[in-house]
């Protein structure tokens, strides 16, 4: 048995058996991430698509991903890969690609306007040693490295990350215990604490998704951006649109006016804000 210490959980993992992520596994007493290396989308990505607005604007990105999540959002888009039991035909089709070869692969393709490699998709943290091995090679080769997270992790234990990581989109998405505990099965305060050394390092865009009568008051809002700007108001927020998917379908799509509402709360602190899906 081994104690995982990426996030709040702090698994207690027995020989062979795994983690709430459904990916972070015991081995001869050591926590390893069952998937490094595994992927199962790989893809040339608009930078923008991440989103990130301000990180070489105009670019393209090679854009991978995995599964696992150490999250359970019931709107999730990625559920066949992110979702334990939900993500087992994923497992079965992924195929590993070493660090070595992802980085040729992002090197062949700056030909294509490629500038790096962005991890996405899944929930790229829960394998952050495959990132740090990758992220590596990709810095000596001038390439950038990029994450698109949830934020929960422990910032003691993935520390080495930011000295190589050159960019991040991270969810944000409510700023509410309530919400982050009852509805996400997560913990705001770890995030909050991930952006806040994120942003020491790199450059860094956050995103909320806007859920009708979960994270959509006026006031929930005010205190998100109020916060974001404490830590730098230059920080980019997108504050995205809810379509119902997965377990989240008792409900309408949010109201575009409600997006474009929210973000005349949020550029009272913030100089940067997006609306998406809209």
């Amino acid at each position: 048995m081994a104690v995982c210490n990426l996030c709040y959980r702090h698994c207690n993992i027995s020989e062979g058996k795994y983690g709430f992520c459904q990916v972070r596994t015991c081995r001869d007493s050591i926590v390893v991430p069952e998937n490094y290396g595994m992927l199962t989308a790989i893809a040339m990505d608009p930078i923008e698509k991440k989103p990130l607005n301000r990180f070489y604007p105009g670019s393209y990105i090679l854009s991978v991903g995995s599964y696992g999540c150490n999250l359970r959002c019931p709107f999730c888009q990625n559920y066949h890969i992110s979702w334990g039991d939900e993500a087992d035909d994923s497992k079965k089709e992924a195929r590993y690609v070493s660090p070595e070869m992802l980085a040729q692969i992002a090197d062949e393709q700056q030909a294509n306007g490629n500038i790096g490699v962005a991890f996405t998709y899944n929930e790229p943290l829960i394998s952050y040693e495959y990132i740090l091995d990758t992220a590596k090679l990709l810095s000596a080769k001038g390439l950038k490295t990029v994450l698109v997270s949830n934020g929960m992790a422990d910032v003691a234990t993935v520390k080495e990350l930011f000295s190589y990581v050159d960019a991040m989109n991270i969810d944000l998405k409510g700023f509410t215990d309530h919400y982050y505990e009852d509805v996400l099965k997560g913990n705001r305060q770890m995030v909050m604490n991930f952006i806040q050394e994120a942003a020491k390092y790199c450059h860094v865009e956050l995103t909320t998704l806007i859920i009708p009568g979960e994270n959509d008051s006026d006031e929930e809002m005010d205190k998100l951006s109020g916060w974001i700007a404490s830590v730098n108001p230059e920080i980019p927020l997108h504050i995205s649109r809810f379509f119902p998917r997965f377990h989240m379908v008792d409900r309408d799509a949010t109201p575009v006016e409600t997006i474009y509402h929210l973000k005349d709360i949020a550029k009272r602190h913030l100089k940067y804000v997006y609306t998406g899906n809209c």
